[in-house]
């Protein structure tokens, strides 16, 4: 696969005060991000795949509340972290708000889309690890019940799926990604 999750990030994040709960979080989804990133035929840029999914909730050393991602790009900047990685940070709040919803969350005023596939990807591989760990689906089973059943469980669990837009949003990374993994 090319990159490997750094045991330095690690320390990083938990020199930064996040939670062993939340750093386990982010292990587990810079695993899955990076394992579906391998999956897929696409080129792509492995190192913000797998350090963009390890430090997407870096805000949440600070807060839970939706303003994690804001706060976490700060400090990444603070941190030295690559713009490539705060845009992860500051854009994974509901898998990438447009102007209207980051208004009406009182968010600042910007563009938050996710325009690179390996962004798509890290927000992809977060509610996946969510729906997996929450017991939604069996770990000791088929991992990739999660990703057949997706659609399925966003659809009928509001907690993942948000509201309408945040859903048909989560659905079309799903069916992009799922559409670029390799026939195996």
């Amino acid at each position: 696969m090319g990159f490997k999750i750094q045991h330095s990030d690690i320390e990083l994040l938990r020199k930064t005060g996040v939670s062993e709960d939340d750093i386990n979080h982010s292990i587990k989804v810079a695993e899955k991000a990076l394992e579906i990133a391998g999956r897929t035929q696409a080129e792509l840029d492995m190192e913000l795949v797998g350090r963009g999914a390890l430090f997407h909730d870096l805000g949440k050393s600070e807060t839970h509340e939706i303003e994690h991602g804001k706060i976490g790009a700060e400090l990444g900047r603070k941190l030295g972290l690559p713009e490539k990685i705060t845009a992860v940070m500051e854009k994974h709040i509901r898998g990438g708000l447009t102007k209207e919803e980051a208004v009406e969350l009182g968010l600042p005023v910007k563009d938050y889309t996710l325009r690179l596939l390996e962004e798509r990807i890290v927000i992809y591989a977060d509610r996946l690890v969510d729906i997996i760990t929450d017991g939604i689906v069996d770990i000791h089973g088929d991992e990739h019940e999660a990703e057949t059943r997706f659609e399925e469980i966003l659809s009928g669990y509001p907690k993942y799926g948000k509201n309408e837009i945040t859903l048909n949003r989560y659905l079309g990374y799903h069916g992009e990604i799922q559409g670029l993994m390799k026939k195996l």
